[in-house]
């Protein structure tokens, strides 16, 4: 077997190439820390704003009082090419209902399954970057994606 050959990006580009690949991954994988433990698993964004991510939970999973106790968080995306981007950041609730309300009423699936926005069960997490990473497939380094535009 051929050993892989990095590649390299334009680092004008990687602000771009990152936004596409949250658009294309539907379900990133999220981890949060249990303790001493780390937990992975993945999610499904009820909203993205440029690298801000929103997931929707139930108020009685697991990940809740990990995010309590640890509201730092890493979204890992991966496509079917291996490219991925790591998001690094601190997951906060949201309270403001008309934000809610565009959540709620763009979501089928919330819907479905929760009834109503004023589920009890329900709670929304804004992830806040603090730091952005993208890699291609065997660039063998991470790109830093800048968090404003230019």
């Amino acid at each position: 077997m051929s050993k892989p050959v990095p590649q390299s990006v334009d680092p004008a580009e990687v602000r771009n190439l990152a936004t596409a690949l949250l658009k294309k991954v539907r379900f990133p994988q999220l981890a949060t820390i249990d303790g001493d433990q780390p937990r992975v698993r993945p999610v499904s964004p009820v909203r993205t704003d440029g690298f801000t991510v929103y997931v929707a939970n139930l108020k009685s999973y697991g990940k809740t009082a990990e995010i309590v106790a640890n509201p730092k968080v890493e979204l890992g995306y991966v496509d079917e090419e291996h490219n991925q981007v790591r998001i690094t950041g601190k997951a906060e609730v949201v309270n403001d209902r008309k934000l809610l309300e565009e959540i709620w009423n763009s979501n089928n699936l919330l819907k479905h399954y929760l009834g109503s926005i004023d589920n009890p069960e329900l709670i929304v997490y804004r992830i806040v970057p603090s730091r952005v990473r993208y890699m291609v497939e065997w660039a063998l380094a991470y790109y830093e994606v800048p968090l404003t535009e230019h």
